[in-house]
């Protein structure tokens, strides 16, 4: 029986268990061998790869030394707008991290950016000022260089004189990413009139959308002190809080007859800005609610806005939704109307 298997045999001799186990490994080997195959039809080995970069002198670059290069580029005399434009562009990307915004600041190109909210080309001044916003947003190094650079001057004359539309957003990003939780330049803004540049662009036509900007803006200033004032604060917000109290924000948009020019943007269409000028009436209402009480026309648009918006949050209800989007306005609404 040497060499049989006997299949009624529970056992097995060990020539019979050597030759299925090397039957087994030559199998596993040949399923290895076409792995690799497949793996190697589909990938190319690292070495070409090696010799592949190296032939085109590939080699990663970092943050700091592709800005240094775009910096170059907008800078240049030889560049041509459209590469001035992409330049910035890019610029924009890198710049929202704060340790690029700093090294940024560092290269220099902080207050090139800054010289080009001068520039005669619309299209630079706006890419400029998108630059600048970014290299802002929540960076109080750079915040306090761009002040003391006259970024402020500089946006608010391009926000106060006939420009694109696209031109005014941009200066409007970049004023409110500087003025954000910046006590100081808060204050240099009111200085300088800034609340009477703002309110000039409810004098132009097409600026829908600015309107609104403009209204979040007010709204996070005076909410960004409120908190503050509510919060448990240390010495370190104590002093902060002091800085706020020299911002007369409020008072001066107040005398300034902001109140009217808020609630009249209650009657715009979109459900998202009528939210957000809500929100400001309702922080308003303290200091206006005598001027509000006396006018008519918003006591109109409230009433149409609260049957507006019961039937969309019982509409809402009837999908069930019962926390949604229009009973939220439905809610400010109806606070409102009950301030009055």
């Amino acid at each position: 029986r040497l060499g049989k298997v006997d299949i009624d045999s529970t056992s097995f001799t060990s020539q019979e268990l050597k030759k299925a186990l090397a039957k087994m490994k030559e199998s596993e080997k040949a399923e290895r061998k076409a792995h690799e195959e497949e793996v190697r039809k589909k990938f190319r080995p690292i070495e070409q790869l090696k010799e592949e970069f190296e032939k085109l002198n590939v080699k990663m670059e970092t943050d700091y030394e592709i800005m240094v290069k775009l910096i170059s580029k907008f800078n240049s005399s030889a560049s041509t707008l459209d590469e001035k434009v992409a330049a910035l562009y890019d610029l924009e990307y890198y710049v929202h991290q704060v340790d690029n915004a700093k090294d940024f600041l560092s290269m220099g190109g902080l207050q090139l950016v800054i010289h080009g909210l001068n520039s005669t080309e619309a299209t630079l001044k706006e890419h400029a000022a998108f630059v600048l916003g970014a290299a802002l947003s929540s960076n109080p190094k750079v915040q306090i260089e761009a002040i003391e650079g006259g970024a402020l001057q500089k946006l608010l004359v391009i926000l106060a004189t006939e420009q694109p539309l696209a031109v005014k957003k941009k200066a409007l990003f970049a004023l409110s990413s500087m003025l954000r939780h910046f006590p100081y330049a808060q204050q240099q803004f009111l200085k300088l009139g800034g609340l009477q540049v703002l309110r000039s662009l409810f004098r132009q036509k097409g600026m829908g959308t600015l309107h609104v900007r403009v209204v979040t803006l007010l709204y996070d200033l005076i909410m960004e002190k409120m908190l503050l004032e509510d919060s448990q604060h240390g010495e370190h917000l104590e002093e902060k809080l002091q800085q706020y109290r020299q911002v007369k924000l409020v008072p001066a948009v107040v005398e300034q007859d902001w109140c009217v020019v808020v609630s009249n943007l209650l009657a715009m269409p979109e459900h998202d800005s009528r939210e957000k000028v809500l929100k400001l009436v309702g922080v308003l209402m303290a200091f206006c609610r005598e001027r509000y009480r006396g006018d008519q026309a918003l006591s109109t648009t409230l009433s149409l806005l609260r049957s507006e918006y019961e039937e969309l949050a019982a509409e809402e209800q009837r999908d069930g939704d019962k926390d949604g989007y229009f009973r939220e306005l439905l809610g400010s609404v109806n606070t409102i109307i009950q301030e009055l």
